[in-house]
């Protein structure tokens, strides 16, 4: 409050000076005494009004002044402050992209060794696989070999006994059937 009365008080002694100096001109002499005169009064006119304003508004000025130069100092370091702990924030957050950076690296790294050992561990089960499924058809192959030959060789002996047959009911006669009766009882008799 004390500085706007200042203010105010020094603005009425301008006004009132200016209506001093104005009231002192005279009017309409032309006369170079006067001339000179009214010169002079009104410079002295001024300096006392300059020496009243400066006298009265000093104080408000230079407290006015030192409180804005305080003002931008107190922004200056805080400026400078918040820099510095922007700059520092901005290291802190350079340093961890940078081991964010490494640790993807490092986990990227490890996930590749990690695909390139299961791709080995799937090819070898994948050999061992076609290996025994090979080992397994080999098995059932040789399976299905020995059943057919089996097959084979009862039906071949089927048919031979077959054919045996028809070739003894074709050939076989009355007198074959007691020759060979009297061939057994001679063979069994020279066993005894």
């Amino acid at each position: 409050m004390r500085k706007h009365e200042t203010i105010i008080t020094a603005l009425l002694l301008v006004c009132l000076m200016t209506g001093v100096a104005i009231a002192s001109s005279g009017g309409g002499h032309d006369d170079s005494g006067v001339l000179l005169k009214d010169f002079l009064w009104r410079g002295l006119n001024f300096g006392l009004m300059a020496a009243l304003l400066v006298f009265l508004l000093r104080k408000p000025i230079k407290n006015g002044l030192a409180g804005r130069r305080e003002g931008i100092e107190k922004a200056l370091a805080a400026a400078k402050k918040a820099q510095a702990e922007a700059e520092a924030k901005f290291a802190e957050y350079d340093q961890k992209l940078a081991l964010a950076t490494e640790e993807i690296a490092e986990i990227s790294n490890a996930i590749r060794k990690e695909g390139e050992l299961e791709q080995k561990k799937i090819i070898e089960s994948a050999k061992e696989m076609a290996i025994k499924i090979e080992q397994d058809a080999e098995k059932a192959a040789a399976l299905e070999v020995a059943k057919a030959r089996t097959e084979l060789q009862r039906e071949a002996v089927q048919l031979a006994v077959e054919l045996a047959e028809d070739l003894l009911k074709k050939n076989f006669t009355k007198e074959d059937d007691a020759r060979l009766i009297d061939e057994y009882i001679k063979k069994v008799g020279d066993l005894h």
